[in-house]
């Protein structure tokens, strides 16, 4: 389910808790939680109700203005559907953030290499993870469909590799491409793989910033600016000047650095 950047926030802040979506099934159960850029966010409830049922209430529990709005945006999409009620609480911290950033010991890089062996040998095209993170660190921030192209794999079974390594942490996806996490990158210099971005320096801590747009995020990693506690050290006058940051990716900062606590540097 698709949550705006603003929505987030909201639910993070424990401003909304709820949504309505037009649905031909419900396609989320109760208990699942959604890996989003604030977070975790659980699933409380899923029910089918009526658009006569609808309150004003319930309109501001889900961040509508008024309920006449929540249902004119209900009825932009496949009017013909039945409405669901899904509840909704910010859960945790994404554990993969904090994963990736730890720097796992010997004896950790070695249940990783192992269970890296493991899915080499199931690979009904070869070994491929090794190679799948050299790639990226020599490539970060490269467009996933290129980084396929590179290893002669389509695009669809690249991503879902990278997915896998993601899991564990080993990776962080980017608004363009992905980059090696610093679980990542031990890994490798463990084992002694020769990495040509030995000397870059790593991955500076923080919040990744949410997705802007390919234009927004160029400028950006270009300027070094990968985190939002880098963005918070500019005004937004700065950030604005950039060039390819425009309104859609300003409102995509201001709402995801509100989410984390932080604003734009005042002068």
């Amino acid at each position: 389910m698709l949550l705006r950047p603003a929505e987030l926030a909201a639910i993070r802040a424990g401003d909304v808790d709820l949504a309505f979506r037009r649905w031909e099934r419900p396609r989320l159960r109760v208990g699942t939680r959604m890996r989003t850029a604030v977070g975790l966010v659980e699933i409380t409830s899923v029910d089918r109700v009526p658009v006569s049922s609808l309150t004003a209430a319930e309109a501001r529990r889900a961040g509508a203005v008024s309920l006449a709005a929540l249902r004119r945006g209900l009825d932009r999409v496949h009017p013909d559907r039945p409405v669901y009620r899904i509840g909704l609480r910010y859960a945790d911290v994404d554990p993969r953030h904090a994963l990736r950033e730890a720097v796992p010991d010997a004896a950790e890089i070695d249940t990783i290499a192992a269970w890296l062996d493991r899915l080499d040998r199931a690979s009904p095209t070869g070994p491929w993870t090794r190679e799948t993170l050299l790639l990226i660190d020599e490539l970060p921030a490269t467009r996933a469909p290129d980084l396929a192209q590179r290893m002669g794999r389509d695009t669809a079974a690249f991503k879902q590799n990278v997915r896998k390594l993601k899991e564990r942490g080993l990776t962080e996806s980017l608004d363009i491409g992905y980059r090696l996490s610093a679980r990542g990158g031990a890994v490798l210099d463990h084992e002694g793989h020769p990495r040509p971005s030995v000397d870059r320096p790593g991955p500076e801590p923080g919040t990744p910033l949410p997705h802007l747009g390919a234009g927004a995020t160029r400028t950006l990693t270009a300027h070094g600016l990968l985190r939002l506690e880098q963005v918070a050290r500019l005004t937004e006058s700065e950030v604005r000047a950039l060039h390819g940051v425009g309104p859609y990716a300003l409102d995509r900062l201001r709402a995801a650095m509100d989410a984390a606590g932080l604003s734009f540097r005042v002068v």
